[in-house]
């Protein structure tokens, strides 16, 4: 075709005849600028291929179901203004797409954090005489008004501590959950360990 079809007309295509040129031309315009955008978001770049690329399936499959007049008003949030408006069709398949991307990338960083407890629980029990860190601090504190050391610990410090040490999410995973940069969840975790051995000394 010697006309740029619209994004809506590209989904259309995909969507109900399944047409692999619609698809590869969707692909063409929005992998490229998914791929960079995911990469601000997450610095291992074998995760956001993987997401990516399971975003693109998911619209080949017909997993995820694109709405012109949903996207249009859902998806404006999604993409900076002017991102790929040109290629709309009274929807924002950008913003579409990076709903659907997003929701993937925590998924897989929530499946890396799964594993990687999994591998320090292994590397626990080869190494179970030697005391961790955390038993440590516990072991001190066990005696200790720890629920009142954690009342007088800011929101900020409470929070990163819940999703750390009681959720058991990792440093990226905790950042994606409260919105803020890993460097900050390191942080503030440091000054909340920091606090509670002050408060139980």
């Amino acid at each position: 075709m010697s006309e740029t079809r619209s994004d809506g007309e590209l989904l259309r295509a995909v969507a109900e005849d399944a047409d692999r040129r619609a698809f590869e031309e969707l692909y063409r315009r929005y992998a490229p600028w998914l791929t960079a955008r995911m990469r601000s978001r997450c610095a291992d770049a074998g995760i956001v291929d993987d997401v990516v690329q399971e975003t693109f399936l998911a619209v080949w499959r017909g997993t995820a179901r694109y709405r012109e007049d949903a996207a249009g008003a859902a998806g404006a949030a999604g993409t900076s203004s002017g991102t790929r408006g040109a290629h709309g069709a009274g929807g924002d398949a950008a913003g579409w797409l990076w709903r659907i991307a997003s929701r993937r990338l925590i998924d897989a960083l929530r499946g890396a954090g799964a594993r990687g407890r999994l591998r320090q629980a292994l590397a626990r029990l080869r190494h179970r005489d030697e005391v961790s860190a955390e038993e440590r601090v516990l072991a001190g504190v066990e005696h200790g008004d720890l629920a009142g050391a954690l009342v007088r610990l800011s929101p900020e410090l409470r929070a990163v501590l819940q999703a750390t040490v009681v959720d058991g999410l990792t440093t990226r995973e905790a950042a994606v959950l409260l919105g803020i940069p890993p460097g900050t969840v390191k942080t503030r975790a440091m000054r909340a360990r920091k606090q509670l051995r002050e408060a139980l000394a």
